[in-house]
């Protein structure tokens, strides 16, 4: 296949030429923007280039809000957090600031990782999901109510980041969240959709009267919703900072919002929330070549196992030969969607490597503060020597592993049990390039879809507010195996549950120059989502959106999934011929990424949104 896109390496002079040029506003003045009626289902995009700075986010209005602090001469921190708070108000069903995130940022010189995960309450213990009858409890019956509700991190975290890279007023950056929440914003057909769909949310009264009308049905597409309690508790985070959401009042109305559930309350406590401690990691970077470059590809060390797993994926394909291996021509089976498919051969091989990360994931990855890595390092499960060994237990011509089994990266043995398939979900992804040389990737999360589906007005007495993480359902309900082994991911006091969410920065090696910001939501298909947005950019040419645009595919150790119409019947026949048991089904990425690229050879940012989702790209 032709390269569609050049990368190219701009010198690091160009970096300081800009920070040099551009200086903070001195005030930050938000304009609201005419707000677009975002789509559901599939809506093919554009692509955009930009040549100083650009803001990819899941909503145009959150996007909107990153794009006027760049503007203003905001860092791409200081963007994420009017990004966050924004869809806090405009896409709560994802995340927002009752729950967690991880982000990543490049200051031209260092890479670094900030945890925001969620954490288990003091007096949670490996028996939170265990019903009366002994048995792990059905998924759902976990998830609703305050059971599942973790310590939210997302704004102490930000407040973190904040305090080392932000260039506007902290305060600042909640305007735009807090004109839209008293103002109003347009429901859109999205959120819209997914209110129909919804089984448990009307069952919280607070919820049902904000999302709902009388009659029981979800607000209209395009009616003005207004969010007097949620504006009330980001003026006082604005004011005061996290200590304002997680001490307090506020605080308060959390832990008895969870604490008074009537059939499935929660263990969360003042103590919890006063004493969450977002913490600064080392980030997971590892080297993968693709024609004839190397590029450093960095992501979040656990508890999130996205970097690792992608990290895997791709390290074992380079061990095969699916480099080899072209797109093929597209059944076109969705309006807007003709153009290229991976082939049978080359998902073979990919759901294959999927299948060895898994495996690996589910044996060996948790809470770093809990759990040893395998020998003594996480990186050993990146080891080249150990993906190629692993790499061939793949047969290119078939039959398929199906299901695959956990290797013994170095010298390591471990006395844990594999974590149990459980189902993962929600999310939403943020990627940031400024005009000062950083770059943000951060991927942030309330879990399920509208999460607990408890909803508090934050103590404020007025309508609206925001919804509550049911993150701990991230851990696995069984805390032992069959012989009493503990599970790796179990619950524990303080513990953070793992996560498969994946922000990515990319970087050319010889350089060090940024190649790409990326991630998606998705539970734990957001590792598929991601490495195949990597894949289309770095090993196929693409731009960023006809890498998003390809139909999406992966395994989580089982069957071989595709995403419903967008494969051709041969492809499907084929990976059945080798043994996979193959299924079709919806996978709705919400992919967002960022590169550098040239167009009319002008070094420029080429920016990227998933056409299931609503969000866009902005930049100048």
């Amino acid at each position: 296949m032709k390269r569609l896109l050049t990368l190219v390496v701009a010198p690091v002079a160009a970096a300081a030429l800009l920070a040099a040029c551009a200086g903070p506003s001195s005030q930050f003045s938000y304009t609201v923007p005419a707000q677009p009626e975002g789509s559901s289902g599939y809506s093919a995009k554009p692509g955009w280039a930009t040549t100083k700075f650009a803001v990819a986010a899941a909503n145009p209005l959150a996007t909107d809000a990153g794009y006027q602090v760049l503007k203003a001469g905001g860092s791409a921190i200081d963007a994420a957090i009017a990004v966050q708070m924004v869809l806090a108000l405009v896409e709560p069903q994802s995340s927002g600031i009752g729950g967690g995130a991880f982000l990543l940022h490049s200051s031209g010189s260092k890479v670094e990782a900030f945890d925001g995960r969620e954490t288990a309450p003091a007096a949670a213990d490996d028996k939170l999901f265990i019903g009366a009858d002994g048995k792990p409890l059905a998924f759902y019956d976990g998830v609703v109510g305050g059971r599942a509700v973790g310590t939210p991190g997302t704004v102490r975290m930000l407040e973190m980041a904040h305090k080392q890279y932000g260039k506007l007023p902290w305060a600042q950056l909640f305007v735009p969240a807090i004109q839209l929440a008293e103002n109003g914003f347009k429901v859109s057909a999205r959120l819209n959709t997914l209110l129909k769909d919804e089984k448990y949310l009307k069952n919280d009264r607070t919820a049902a009267a904000y999302f709902y009308k009388p009659d029981g049905t979800p607000v209209d597409v395009g009616v003005t919703l207004r969010n007097p309690a949620l504006a009330e508790v980001l003026r006082q985070i604005a004011s005061k900072g996290s200590n304002a959401l997680l001490t307090g009042p506020v605080a308060q109305a959390i832990v008895s919002k969870v604490q008074s559930h009537p059939t499935n309350p929660g263990k969360l406590a003042l103590s919890d929330l006063a004493n969450y401690q977002a913490k600064k990691r080392e980030p997971i970077c590892s080297d993968y070549s693709a024609n004839q470059q190397t590029y450093r590809l960095c992501g979040m060390p656990p508890p999130s196992s996205g970097a690792i797993a992608i990290g895997q994926i791709l390290g074992i394909l380079n061990n095969t030969n699916a480099a080899t291996l072209p797109l093929v021509s597209g059944m076109g089976g969705v309006p807007g969607t003709v153009g290229p498919t991976p082939s049978a051969d080359w998902l073979h091989l990919y759901t294959e490597a999927s299948r060895l990360a898994f495996a690996d994931r589910g044996q060996y990855l948790g809470d770093p503060d809990f759990v040893q890595p395998p020998a003594g390092s996480w990186m050993s499960l990146l080891d080249p020597g150990y993906l190629s060994e692993r790499a061939k237990l793949i047969q290119p011509a078939g039959p398929s592993m199906k299901v695959a089994k956990p290797g013994v990266p170095g010298a390591g043995k471990t006395s844990y049990a594999p974590m149990p398939d459980q189902p993962e979900y929600g999310t939403s992804h943020i990627s940031i390039v400024d005009g000062f040389g950083n770059a943000v990737a951060m991927t942030t999360t309330i879990e399920d879809q509208f999460g607990s589906r408890l909803m508090t007005d934050g103590g404020t007495g007025k309508a609206g507010g925001f919804l509550l993480n049911n993150e701990l359902t991230d851990f696995s309900f069984a805390p032992t195996d069959a012989e009493g082994k503990p599970v790796v991911n179990r619950v524990q006091a303080g513990k953070r549950p793992r996560s498969s969410m994946a922000p990515t920065l990319v970087f050319d090696k010889a350089s060090g120059q940024l190649i790409m910001s990326g991630g998606s939501p998705g539970g734990a298909l957001i590792i598929h989502f991601t490495a195949k947005t990597l894949y289309g950019v770095l090993n196929w040419g693409m731009m960023p959106q006809q890498a998003i645009d390809l139909p999406n595919f992966g395994s989580l150790n089982g069957p071989s999934l595709l995403e419903e119409k967008r494969f051709a019947p041969a492809t499907v026949e084929a990976l059945r011929a080798r043994g996979a048991e193959v299924r079709e089904v919806t996978m709705t990425s919400g992919l967002q990424a960022i590169t550098r690229g040239q167009a009319h050879g002008t070094p420029v940012w080429l920016g990227g949104a998933d056409p299931r989702r609503e969000g866009v790209v902005m930049g100048d």
